[in-house]
């Protein structure tokens, strides 16, 4: 979409702009990702994880590997296009001869569109990137990463909650790396009657590429097979 990084700021501030013109934009943006989304043919995942991650890294192939599988599995992959373990995803999904999807975000760093992009969009809103990412997907993947995966993970787990997302399977990848959050949720929220058991159950955690795909895969059949799709 647009990429004048300075006009969500904008928006946040106390202006004599019309506010019709604010909305304008987020509406542009989210016609946009709407129209973009319908161009995916088939069910999909959304990847997230660092921008930060090298190439030669670990994690860097376990995402590169998790994405040409899902392909193989007739998913499209969904990352927010930029480097890390976003490329790798993207990568992976195109090398598999998937449909390779990115939606990426104006950044004044770190956010540059990744090579590996059948069809992409770059937004300057996060609140309506946030909802391609839930609107194209069947289910998320979380691989290590920092605020922004974090924010993702969240949002979808408050979704799954409050019901708006129905049976929506939220994997996190790299058991030893999610461990201790995991065990802060089950000590803290879960004893504390602030979560429910069900919600806790909700997250589901792997080390495996073939694990990852199982769980979103599996998940989704059965809702086809029930109609809810």
């Amino acid at each position: 979409m647009a990429n004048a990084a300075g006009s969500p700021r904008r928006i946040f501030q106390h202006t004599q702009q019309p506010l019709a013109a604010d909305v304008s934009l987020i509406a542009s943006e989210f016609l946009a990702g709407f129209q973009l989304v319908e161009e995916i043919d088939r069910p999909a995942v959304s990847i997230f994880g660092s921008a930060r991650i090298a190439e030669q890294s670990v994690t860097y192939e376990q995402a590169r590997e998790t994405a040409r599988a899902f392909a193989e599995a007739g998913f499209a992959v969904v990352t927010g296009g930029g480097p890390g373990v976003m490329a790798a995803a993207n990568r992976g999904c195109k090398e598999a001869g998937g449909l390779s999807v990115g939606f990426n975000i104006a950044l004044p760093h770190e956010q540059g569109m990744n090579p590996w992009c059948d069809l992409s969009l770059t937004f300057d809103h996060f609140h309506v990137r946030k909802v391609m990412f839930v609107k194209a997907a069947e289910g998320f993947v979380n691989f290590p990463g920092g605020f922004g995966t974090q924010d993702e993970l969240w949002e979808a787990l408050t979704l799954r909650q409050t019901g708006k997302i129905g049976d929506f399977p939220i994997v996190l990848f790299d058991s030893d790396y999610w461990g201790e959050m995991l065990e802060w949720v089950r000590d803290e929220m879960l004893d504390d009657g602030l979560i429910t058991p069900e919600d806790f159950a909700g997250i589901l955690v792997c080390d495996e590429p073939a694990q990852a795909v199982e769980l979103v895969v599996s998940r989704y059949e059965t809702r086809v097979a029930e109609g809810s799709v």
